[in-house]
C-alpha cells in the first residue's frame, strides 16, 4: 500500500517511528514533514498530506500530532478526506468499518509506540462494511458538495 504520513512538531518523534513501522510491514511511505522538532503550523501539513490522498498519489495517509486534535480538525476541511482520530484498536476499526477512514489522526505524546502500531495494524486490516455505513458517508458527500 502506499502511505503518506506527516506531523507537526509534536508527533515528529513518533511519526519517525511509525514510518519505520509502516515500512517493516511492506508498505511504501512518503514523508511529507515535518522533519524536526521544531515548531510548524499543523494545518501546513495536515494540507499537505490530504490532498495527496484527495488526488489519490496515495492509499491512505497518516497524521501525527501531540494529542491527535489539530490534525483531524485541518485535515477533514480537505474535501473527500474522512480523517479520524484512533485512541485505541477499537476506534482505529471503526475508522476503517464504519468511516471508510482514509487518514488515520494519531496522538504521538498521548500513546506509546506499541499501541500506536496496534492501531495503524488495526485500521489498515480492516475493510470498510459499506451498507448503512456508505448511506451515512454519502450524505457526509452532500453536506461538502452543498456547503464546500
Amino acid at each position: 500500500m502506499r502511505i503518506v504520513i506527516g506531523a507537526d512538531h509534536s508527533g515528529f518523534e513518533a511519526k519517525e517511528r511509525l514510518k519505520k513501522f509502516l515500512q517493516g510491514l511492506g508498505h511504501e511511505v512518503t514523508d511529507f514533514g515535518c522533519y524536526s522538532a521544531e515548531p510548524v503550523d499543523f494545518p501546513d501539513i495536515a494540507l499537505l498530506v490530504g490532498e495527496a490522498v484527495h488526488k489519490r498519489e496515495f492509499d491512505k495517509g497518516v497524521l501525527v500530532d501531540g494529542f491527535n486534535g489539530a490534525m483531524p480538525l485541518a485535515a477533514n476541511k480537505i474535501h473527500g478526506i474522512r480523517a479520524v482520530g484512533a485512541y485505541d484498536t477499537i476506534s482505529a476499526r471503526f475508522a476503517a468499518a464504519h468511516e471508510d477512514c482514509n487518514v488515520l489522526c494519531l496522538g504521538g505524546k498521548t500513546h506509546g509506540e506499541l499501541a500506536l502500531q496496534e492501531m495503524l495494524k488495526v485500521w489498515l486490516s480492516t475493510p470498510f462494511e459499506g451498507g448503512k455505513y456508505q448511506k451515512r458517508l454519502d450524505k457526509i458527500t452532500a453536506i461538502e458538495q452543498r456547503c464546500c
